[in-house]
């Protein structure tokens, strides 16, 4: 089975166990998802079966919609549920200074991952190695986050809305308000609403090809010819600038790149959509 959708990952259940319980479902063997959800998040996890799962690289998955809600006062290992390590009550702040704060995000966002994150430290990831209470020093990354508004503020509860690029730790804005609150804080909950183009419905089966960053391009080859995986020249094509393509059959698609007037295969062969 060839197939590409959006599912929706409950809370309390890593996404690799998630997508074991759709494999049962749909009785498939081949599957994958994209971009990880942490196990106490919720939301959109793009899904793939099939000859489908080479797709993921080519695809409209940014920027991305997230809703959370910070929890003043809480601290965590984690930056979220999973490792409270205690609770105090803070004080009070106006709703103006909060929305302030979030705003004041909007931008470049450089800051330190969290240490439960799944970066890599000498070869190993870094929640590992926090797991087991090792000291480790994570660089600083940058992320940009097009817009953050609050959505409400019941203390000690912020619950916002970020469009942020991808790879960015929601976490780490949960950390960075509790810093200008001079306050712990954690995640107490955090949803994807939307992964580029990419919403739930309902597991609702989409069409590849409506989804794919790279453009249309044509080529005077035939079906039969690119079928066979025969070398594309540049003088076949109709677009011939650098960058990458989709050819369209009527029952498969290739994906090409064009560097230095050379063409070379990406993918082929790839079934579409019935």
């Amino acid at each position: 089975m060839n197939r590409l959708f959006v599912a929706y990952k409950p809370m309390f259940i890593s996404s690799n166990a998630f997508l074991h319980r759709l494999k049962k479902r749909y009785k498939v063997k081949k599957a994958g998802f994209s971009g990880t959800l942490d196990p106490f998040a919720c939301g959109t996890l793009i899904i793939a079966f099939g000859a489908y799962t080479k797709l993921f690289r080519f695809l409209q998955k940014t920027p991305k919609v997230y809703r959370a809600t910070i929890w003043l006062g809480a601290k965590s290992k984690s930056l979220d549920l999973e490792n409270i390590l205690s609770i105090t009550t803070p004080p009070k702040h106006s709703k103006e200074k909060i929305a302030s704060i979030l705003h004041s995000l909007q931008g470049e966002f450089i800051y330190t991952p969290p240490l439960f994150s799944a970066k890599k430290v000498n070869g190993k990831r870094a929640y590992q190695l926090a797991t087991k209470n090792q000291n480790i020093s994570l660089p600083p990354v940058t992320s940009y986050i097009h817009n953050i508004k609050l959505l409400a503020y019941n203390h000690p509860f912020i619950t916002f809305e970020a469009i942020v690029s991808e790879g960015t730790y929601i976490r780490s804005i949960a950390e960075y308000v509790g810093k200008k609150l001079h306050i712990d804080a954690a995640l107490s909950y955090l949803e994807r609403a939307k992964e580029g183009k990419f919403i739930y419905e309902n597991e609702k089966a989409l069409n590849p090809l409506d989804y794919l960053t790279t453009k249309a391009n044509f080529t005077t080859l035939s079906k039969e010819e690119i079928w066979q995986g025969k070398p594309i020249s540049i003088d076949t094509l109709a677009i011939k600038k650098d960058g990458e393509y989709h050819l369209v059959f009527d029952t498969f698609f290739a994906i090409i790149a064009v560097k230095n007037q050379k063409v070379s295969y990406l993918l082929n062969q790839i079934p579409r959509a019935s």
